[in-house]
């Protein structure tokens, strides 16, 4: 049975002896160590099933590991591309967004004479991307604000101990790791080089074939300097 404690501790004197909880709070504390030291911990009971000798709860790191739910936000990444290269194109859009300001990028420019077609179509990669680990704060919003799907957090990994702070700063050796990742959308999946394509460019607000299904028609208005479609009804 719970012990409840007076609302004055003047007028209990137990509570004002302190030595009777003194000796119980050790109590606790000395049956729990014991229970560590020769018990054993039972991973296959739920924790409020089990009985007797398997009610411990430590787990014994690093021998044993609970493993990392979905979603866990671990060490960053730098996704590759299929010719090893990082998949980032240095829009500044992770370093912009990082509330800790812990992300570092210098730009350089791919020249079109490139000899991968992935660099033909890309007009800037990252001389420099370097992730100061010490100082994130593990929000995730560098990987939701990356139009590329170039830096990831998926490594199921929290960031290991140094000796010094510089070895927690992570340049693009350290941070391009994993597999090669490519999507349908990316430009070089799309075309061969960086020349505009052979049909023609539609207005993008016409609608094809609309006369055939309703009583309406379209047309461009280039009345003002930026062309206008106008459905007439």
């Amino acid at each position: 049975m719970a012990y409840k404690a007076t609302q004055d501790p003047r007028t209990d004197v137990r509570e004002r002896a302190y030595l009777p909880e003194l000796l119980r709070g050790l109590a606790i504390t000395t049956r729990h160590f014991w229970r560590n030291l020769f018990g054993t911990r039972d991973t296959k009971t739920p924790f409020e099933e089990r009985t007797g000798t398997s009610l411990v709860t430590t787990v014994q790191y690093p021998e044993e590991k609970i493993p990392y739910p979905p979603g866990y936000r671990g060490l960053h990444r730098l996704v590759p591309r299929d010719d090893g290269k990082p998949r980032c194109v240095a829009c500044y859009m992770c370093a912009t967004i990082c509330p800790a300001q812990c992300i570092y990028i210098e730009a350089g420019e791919y020249s079109p004479g490139a000899d991968e077609k992935e660099s033909r179509v890309i007009e800037k990669y990252p001389t420099q991307f370097v992730i100061d680990e010490l100082r994130c704060i593990v929000c995730g919003l560098c990987v939701e604000a990356c139009p590329k799907d170039a830096i990831r957090m998926d490594t199921y990994t929290h960031t290991p101990p140094e000796y010094n702070r510089q070895g927690f700063v992570y340049d693009i050796p350290r941070l391009l790791k994993g597999p090669a990742v490519s999507h349908p959308s990316d430009p070089w999946n799309k075309r061969s080089s960086s020349e505009p394509p052979a049909h023609a460019h539609k207005e993008a607000h016409t609608r094809i074939g609309e006369e055939e299904h309703s009583h309406s028609r379209a047309i461009v208005s280039h009345d003002g300097p930026v062309p206008v479609t106008k459905f007439i009804k």
